[in-house]
């Protein structure tokens, strides 16, 4: 009787998630010991919901149907089965306009002290909505992040800039190729196609996010 072969193990599944800290300064976080990937975008992007389908949870990271939510920097231990371990850091959304002068002010100082500051951080996902395309506030954060924390500033790490299209679902397959491809027009760099309804895309990130480690 012929033996059926178990398919290998997945190493991206993630065996251990949990919530680690909250900040509402760079310089409250927890010491810098573990290798981190940051999540940005603009409010309403999607963020918490790719946050809990990259991690195989349902409801770890609060979703709300208000943009401007996350208010703080929220940072999640979380361990794969191969024994990769890192911290998944969740940003606050920008580009929300209901919010004050004094809140885009703060908010703004405490991003770029987090992304400029951070000795532990290897790579930053920007998320844009795949039906909104790359718009002029996240050209801005992926120039900050060139300008700051490039191969060209040896004094930290260089960080690794990831663009991912949320929402890939909400437009029909024919169109997603071109889409796609407009956003790497617009970034310059190759974007990658998300979804957190259906988990496509799930394996690329964590393929992009181990390449930054590497």
């Amino acid at each position: 009787m012929s033996m059926v072969a178990k398919p290998p193990p997945d190493p991206n599944r993630v065996i251990e998630a949990s919530f680690a800290a909250g900040a509402t300064r760079a310089d409250q976080l927890p010491a810098p010991v573990t290798v981190e990937v940051a999540f940005a975008g603009r409010s309403n992007v999607g963020k918490s919901s790719l946050l809990n389908t990259f991690m195989q949870r349902k409801s770890l990271v609060r979703t709300s149907r208000t943009p401007g939510c996350t208010r703080q920097i929220n940072v999640f231990a979380c361990k794969l089965h191969d024994g990769l371990t890192l911290n998944l850091v969740d940003l606050p959304g920008y580009g929300y306009a209901k919010l004050s002068k004094k809140e885009k002010s703060t908010w703004g100082d405490m991003l770029e002290d987090y992304l400029r500051t951070r000795v532990t951080l290897r790579a930053v996902m920007v998320l844009v909505d795949v039906r909104r395309g790359v718009e002029a506030d996240d050209l801005e954060l992926l120039d900050f992040l060139r300008e700051t924390r490039g191969e060209a500033r040896p004094s930290l790490p260089a960080v690794t800039r990831v663009v991912v299209a949320t929402k890939i679902d909400k437009v029909v397959a024919s169109k997603r190729k071109p889409a796609l491809e407009a956003f790497k027009n617009a970034s310059g760099i190759r974007p990658l196609g998300f979804s957190a309804v259906s988990g496509e895309g799930r394996d690329e990130l964590w393929a992009r996010v181990r390449a930054a480690l590497a």
